[in-house]
């Protein structure tokens, strides 16, 4: 006997197995459009990586995808967890925030209608602007939000799900096009912001699932004639919360519950909870949280709750000294056996190039991790080098802004007390290198860390990948140009020893004491000679030191202390 025929509502309703085609198909566009995407750049260089964090943050998501069941929930939690663990830099986060959001609305119900899918991009609009400490107009959050508006509105007029779709996504083309309007700096570039411009392919990856509409090819526009040519303002990210001085390391119970209670006194639910414990996690929605939080005070725990008018359900409690205690021990056995020694506090770095990674090493850093700008490396890659360095108070440099957003998640994944340094240069972190002790505690090593990289000035020099204008004058493609990041393009010239003369000269100040010098793979021998014989004409007092990093892209770094 055949099986019966789907029924005609069916057809209309975005259930578990469109979901799962949808993810595929959207993973496989940025992957496609990745190089057009990351050249969406404010700065004319070679290593825009928006495109391919998303793509990167994606991979993991299809990979958690492919080993789960093909039910909604399964599905959902797939999605959710891969996103997380897989997010790369500052769009890969938020891009995360955006999944999380929407099957969090999805995983409830075998197939969503138009308006119950409408709800989902509303609720994955939300959750972006959550993600973001300081929410900018103009942004990916701008292109989402009024997708989503657009949604509800087509869906509230009894819409099919098709056509909702076609609505949000062409709402989501008109705030993309006015990016430039709400932003300066991409109206300065004359193009669209770049996180918009992949959000785009996930509408377009929902229409081609359920009404069969064509992918856009790789030489069509994703914002009017503007996607060949440069990116968003970096947004700030929230870092999860901190309360206090209190750390995981710190606290001994492990609270979690149901918990009903008004969506409204949530906020000040956590807020109480953030003045008695940290790792708090509270998800959910219309009146059902599920909660989790490690601290000391188990009564303040439920009271925070009960004071509020809510009811706790389920409650578990967890003693976590006696439950990990086993698993440090065989933790700390394996990485005795790997050879590293134990220390109070060690350090994982982010960086490029094989000079640094063996300058880092011969500093005491136990964990390097390689990436930078472009390969900007995942949550998981980050956290498998935190559980793998022998101690349990950790130190991060990520030594790019684009990777601190993901750093910054670290504390709340493992039981290890994880803290960053705010590093956004290879130069920052040799400065903090310099001061790290490895028998004093995190404590006492983030404060003189934090103060000698926040003493160090840095720049860098790279090559023009397009025309553009510039503070600094016209750029023609082959330029070298140097960037000071915070200040954008500060020198220009025709030879890479021109534009390193120029940066130098912004960068050093009287006060200035110590330059040093980073070779990329692609330094000239002679270039750095002339650079050095220039700076001892110059700055006779300035101390000179020297270091072949090998990173690709940029033939120096700069710092100077």
């Amino acid at each position: 006997m055949n099986p019966p025929e789907p029924s005609e509502a069916s057809f209309d309703r975005f259930d578990a197995d469109r979901l799962r085609r949808t993810v595929v198909t959207f993973r496989d566009a940025v992957k496609a459009h990745a190089q057009r995407i990351n050249r969406l750049n404010v700065y004319p260089v070679p290593d825009g990586d928006t495109g391919t964090n998303m793509a990167r943050t994606l991979d993991a998501v299809v990979a958690e995808l492919d080993q789960a069941g093909p039910e909604i929930e399964p599905t959902c939690q797939a999605i959710s967890h891969g996103s997380l663990m897989g997010a790369r830099g500052n769009s890969g986060v938020i891009l995360a925030q955006i999944l999380r959001g929407m099957v969090g609305k999805l995983s409830a119900r075998a197939g969503s209608t138009a308006s119950e899918f409408a709800e989902a991009l509303s609720a994955a609009s939300t959750s972006a602007y959550q993600a973001v400490l300081k929410p900018i107009e103009g942004t990916i959050l701008t292109v989402v939000r009024e997708a989503s508006e657009a949604a509800k509105a087509s869906a509230a007029t009894g819409a099919t799900l098709a056509v909702t779709l076609r609505a949000a996504r062409d709402a989501g083309r008109v705030a993309l096009d006015h990016t430039p309007e709400l932003l300066p700096v991409l109206k300065d570039a004359g193009v669209v912001d770049a996180g918009g411009a992949g959000f785009m392919l996930l509408l377009d990856a929902a229409l081609n699932v359920v009404e069969g509409e064509p992918m856009p090819l790789c030489e069509d526009s994703f914002g009017g004639d503007s996607m060949d040519q440069a990116l968003p303002a970096a947004m700030t990210m929230r870092a999860p919360d901190s309360h206090g001085e209190l750390s995981v390391a710190d606290l001994r119970y492990e609270v979690m519950y149901f918990l009903h209670l008004e969506d409204g006194k949530i906020n000040e639910f956590k807020n109480d909870w953030g003045e008695i414990g940290d790792s708090i996690v509270v998800v959910g929605g219309d009146g059902i949280w599920n909660c989790h939080v490690h601290t000391n005070d188990i009564g303040a725990a439920i009271e925070a709750a009960i004071d509020l008018g809510g009811r706790p359900k389920q409650i578990r409690v967890t003693d976590l000294f006696e439950e990990v205690a086993e698993r440090h021990a065989i933790h700390d056995a394996q990485r005795a056996a790997a050879g590293l020694p134990a220390v109070t506090t060690a350090v994982v770095a982010v960086c490029s190039g094989s000079g640094l990674e063996e300058l880092f090493a011969q500093l005491g850093v136990q964990g390097v991790v390689t990436g930078g700008q472009t390969l900007n490396p995942s949550t998981a890659e980050l956290l498998d080098a935190v559980e793998h360095v022998n101690a349990r108070q950790v130190i991060v440099l990520p030594n790019n802004k684009n990777i601190i957003p993901v750093a910054e998640q670290l504390n709340a994944l493992t039981t290890k007390e994880v803290r960053v340094v705010l590093t956004k240069s290879m130069p920052e972190a040799l400065a903090a290198l310099v001061v790290y002790d490895p028998e004093a505690s995190v404590d006492e090593n983030m404060a003189e860390m934090i103060e000698a990289a926040q003493a160090m000035v840095t720049g860098e020099v790279t090559q023009s990948i397009r025309d553009t204008n510039s503070d600094a004058g016209a750029i023609t493609v082959g330029d070298w140009i140097g960037l000071v990041r915070g200040d954008g393009i500060v020198a220009v010239s025709g030879t890479l020893e021109g534009a390193s003369r120029a940066l130098l000269g912004h960068l050093i100040t009287a006060e200035r004491e110590i330059v040093t010098i980073i070779e990329g793979i692609d330094a000239p021998p002679t270039t750095t000679l002339a650079l050095r014989a220039w700076i001892e004409a110059e700055y006779p007092d300035l101390q000179i030191e020297c270091h072949r990093g090998g990173q690709p892209l940029y033939p120096y770094l700069f710092g100077v202390e």
